[in-house]
């Protein structure tokens, strides 16, 4: 059966032109294996499409004008703009009438909109995003947190290892994930209070392969399939690695493995622990970008991966 997925075409600083043609390419390649909602200005929307030579009757087109942009306060725009794209976008997922829904909008504001349509799944502390570490082997590893959670217990810590096994395994297809905490020597005594603390709960772990904690060193050998880390930390290596990436192409170095460090290759990321497939994408995302955050949105929603981690914490 074909996956509905649903899109915010006004979020994201190159909206809405990159936001459509990364629909018409993300169609292109998917075909018949979804069907793909865009919400936003409609005649916008409409002028693109006939632009590229698409007729608009490809994609379901649910019109509004009302955005939030990236400077307004997350909970208040909101609740102001119910009729915003984001708004939309979750009254639909939240009716079931599409499978999967993403952005490349205000982080916060799809953060609060998943708190108040379709919440977070009972028995989940606290909901986390991930990104992708490239690996040497050709690879990749999951990192989580990585900003939503800047302040952690260990008891959140430890979700996250069951949350990053269930996405490293469902979405990665990654046999019994290896999971490591980050830390700052590889013995069970070293870090802070936190890391101490959450080390405790993870060593005696039924749910997942923990395999105790790993260094910043070893983040890209693979060491580790799932990396668990408070979101301020992961934050941190997320923009750093970025940074690299960044400052190799401008020095004109060109290698295939960090080529892989490309943000448009991933397009998003899904934030686990709601109650439905939500796909968050860079801001700054372009066409191709975008592209793979739609296509990465079908793979969730193919995998179920929300109704996979209800599972576990029922």
């Amino acid at each position: 059966m074909a996956m509905k997925v649903g899109l915010d075409v006004l979020g994201g600083d190159f909206a809405p032109d990159a936001n459509v043609l990364g629909a018409i390419a993300a169609k292109e390649e998917l075909g018949e294996r979804s069907s793909i909602v865009l919400f936003g200005d409609g005649p916008a929307i409409e002028a693109i499409l006939l632009a590229n030579g698409k007729p608009k009757d490809e994609f379901e087109i649910v019109h509004t004008t009302e955005n939030i942009s990236m400077s307004e306060h997350p909970a208040k725009a909101f609740l102001k703009k119910p009729n915003s794209s984001i708004g939309l976008g979750f009254k639909s997922l939240q009716e079931g009438s599409i499978q999967a829904f993403s952005s490349t909008g205000n982080t916060g504001a799809m953060l609060v909109a998943a708190m108040y349509t379709i919440r977070t799944i009972p028995g989940v502390i606290r909901p986390c995003i991930t990104t992708a570490l490239p690996i040497l082997n050709g690879g990749m590893s999951i990192l989580l947190d990585v900003g939503i959670n800047s302040d952690c217990k260990a008891d959140v810590l430890y979700q996250f290892g069951v949350l990053g096994s269930i996405l490293a395994e469902q979405i990665y297809n990654i046999e019994n994930p290896k999971v490591g905490l980050i830390n700052i020597g590889e013995e069970e005594e070293k870090g802070n209070m936190l890391t101490q603390a959450a080390h405790q709960l993870m060593k005696d772990s039924q749910e997942y392969n923990f395999i105790g904690n790993i260094e910043g060193r070893d983040l890209f050998s693979g060491k580790a399939d799932v990396v668990v880390c408070d979101g301020f930390t992961g934050n941190v290596i997320l923009k750093q690695a970025e940074a690299l990436y960044t400052l190799l192409r401008k020095r004109g170095v060109k290698d295939e493995y960090f080529e892989r460090f490309n943000y448009e290759i991933y397009g998003g990321t899904p934030v686990l622990g709601v109650n439905g497939n939500v796909i968050i994408g860079h801001g700054i995302s372009n066409a191709n970008a975008v592209k793979n955050m739609i296509k990465l949105s079908v793979d969730t929603a193919e995998a179920k991966l929300a109704d996979r981690i209800r599972k576990v914490f029922k």
